[in-house]
């Protein structure tokens, strides 16, 4: 492992050692369990659907969407394939969430990078640059997104900044190319 790696590795174990440690306030961690919810598709679902309901010009943003969350996920699975790395709770059990197994099981066995992240950031950028009025309420749903994969203990912090990075950097680029 190189050493920029194996730094990043030791820093995602620190930050996940002392998030373990932490007892944030039940409205949090219900704040967290609701936004990871809402990546599970929810919440493109719902942008879709508005997006659909707005008129010809959301409906292009709505298409730039898809394709941008289509290339995010078909990058996902090749990056997941190729680094297989390990989730936090396969090393250790999160306290904070009391969640049984069944109640949340992820996708897939790997972490790297964030799914979830990356189509959150993905479809929040391709509306925030087509509706700057949104950017607010985008970023917010979509740092939630990125935030309780962390805090839940199925993601290393530097998977959601990765996967983050590459929805939006995947959503600009189509943004351009589309819409601009």
């Amino acid at each position: 492992m190189s050493p920029v790696l194996a730094y990043v590795n030791d820093s995602d174990f620190r930050a996940f050692g002392r998030i373990q440690q932490w007892r944030p306030p039940r409205w949090f961690r219900l704040w967290m369990l609701w936004a990871t919810r809402l990546g599970d598709g929810w919440l493109q679902v719902a942008i879709g659907l508005a997006l659909f309901a707005g008129g010809s010009e959301s409906q292009r943003v709505l298409a730039a969407s898809v394709v941008a969350t289509g290339i995010a996920s078909g990058l996902l699975v090749v990056l997941k394939r190729r680094f297989r790395r390990q989730r936090p709770c396969d090393y250790a059990r999160h306290p904070l969430y009391d969640v049984k197994p069944l109640e949340y099981v992820a996708a897939d066995h790997f972490s790297f990078p964030s799914g979830h992240s990356m189509n959150a950031f993905a479809v929040s950028t391709v509306v925030a640059l087509s509706f700057p009025w949104t950017t607010p309420v985008g970023l917010l749903l979509a740092t939630s997104v990125a935030a309780s994969r962390v805090l839940l203990g199925l993601h290393f912090v530097s998977d959601v900044i990765v996967g983050s990075v590459l929805g939006a950097g995947i959503a600009a680029i189509i943004f351009l190319v589309l819409l601009a």
